[in-house]
């Protein structure tokens, strides 16, 4: 079958019936086992399995309080998924006890699965899924309406699907890789009272990042959604970090400019704004003399090309099942979704202000990185 990467670029479409309807049918197969990784994931039972070398359907049961019967249907769908072992199923008679059958979560497997702030998890994204699918029938009530879906609708799972995805970035590149680049920056923030801005923080964890990594510095956390504010303060009081970071609920757009900030970061937050330019003007007005904005959004195409790469596959599809519902709840003067390229970030800059636009020499996979001044 062709995928999108050898259609990349070339004009190609799908040869023939028998290709799309594969290509459906794989995503319907993906789509069934990624619901049932939702259901390990909120059920607890990648971390009990995590938590032994093998375990029986009763005895998955029993650490994670579940019927033995779902327990057993559950662990047979795993292993015949690839995600757990059968270690001893070559030993096994025909007559054996299914019950008896001892199931393992390889070691690799728990990095994708129970540790959160491993580069490659990836767990969070079945809550993400879940999330998108109880709000799809609301995204087509909004096709005919031409109303929004808020983005409260998307709940809890949306909610921690998204920070979760972000979680393992923010832990491990943020400072590191991105503040990396803007070495100036760097030793400004690590000057005591200097002043970090995270606008469209989410629950807290970009926030919290550079917290921890500035010590000396005063971070202020904000973002639209009330229910994302709760969470961040949770967050910040685990972290023992509340003392130091500040969190406020309010849209970016409509903060006063207090200015004096040496660092405004708005990370995967821009291309779901009502008011892009609104918001990077109140950016610009943060900042102090020496100050920058860093952006980090979506790295997508320089223009539209269909069949489209894997990775604007993705984005479209998020944009139309989300972002760009959530943005028209908002009575959006800009509708940008999630599919922002790289002129219209320049474009958004230079209307609120900003004399430079550069987009920073930062290796990743997902997003592209903006330092804007002046």
């Amino acid at each position: 079958m062709t995928t999108s990467g050898d259609r990349q670029g070339n004009g190609e479409v799908p040869g023939n019936a028998e290709e799309l309807a594969e290509e459906i049918f794989r995503g319907l197969l993906s789509t069934m086992e990624i619901f049932n990784i939702y259901v390990g994931v909120r059920g607890g039972l990648y971390e009990a399995l995590a938590a032994h070398d093998t375990l029986t359907p009763d005895e998955l049961a029993g650490a994670a309080s579940i019927h033995p019967r779902y327990a057993r249907e559950w662990l047979e769908q795993q292993a015949v998924a690839g995600v757990l072992e059968a270690p001893d199923q070559a030993q096994e008679a025909e007559d054996a006890d299914p019950y008896r059958r001892r199931f393992r979560l390889p070691a690799e497997h728990r990095r994708v699965l129970t540790s959160p702030d491993d580069p490659l998890y990836l767990a969070a994204g079945p809550l993400f899924m879940l999330g998108i699918a109880e709000a799809v029938p609301h995204v087509l009530a909004a096709f005919r309406t031409g109303e929004g879906v808020p983005y409260a609708r998307y709940g809890r799972d949306s909610r921690e699907g998204i920070a979760g995805l972000n979680r393992p970035m923010f832990r491990n590149d943020l400072v590191r890789s991105w503040l990396g680049a803007l070495p100036d920056v760097l030793e400004r923030l690590a000057v005591p009272g200097a002043r970090i801005v995270d606008l469209g923080c989410g629950v807290g964890w970009s926030t919290l990042a550079m917290a921890e990594a500035f010590p000396a510095a005063q971070v202020t956390g904000v973002d639209l959604d009330p229910a994302s504010i709760e969470q961040a303060l949770a967050n910040a009081a685990e972290a023992g970090l509340a003392k130091q970071v500040e969190f406020s609920c309010g849209d970016a757009a409509l903060l006063s400019s207090a200015g004096g900030a040496e660092l405004v970061t708005v990370f995967e937050a821009l291309h779901d704004m009502s008011d892009p330019v609104a918001a990077l003007k109140t950016a610009r007005g943060l900042l102090g003399p020496t100050g920058v904005v860093l952006i980090g959004d979506e790295k997508v195409e320089d223009r539209f090309t269909a069949p489209g790469p894997t990775m604007e596959r993705f984005n479209y599809a998020f944009s139309v099942l989300h972002c760009l519902p959530a943005t028209r709840a908002e009575n959006a003067q800009v509708e940008a979704g999630t599919v922002l390229r790289a002129d219209t970030v320049a474009a958004y800059a230079r209307e609120a202000g900003f004399a430079g636009c550069e987009v920073l020499d930062i290796d990743h996979d997902l997003w592209r990185f903006y330092r804007l001044g002046g």
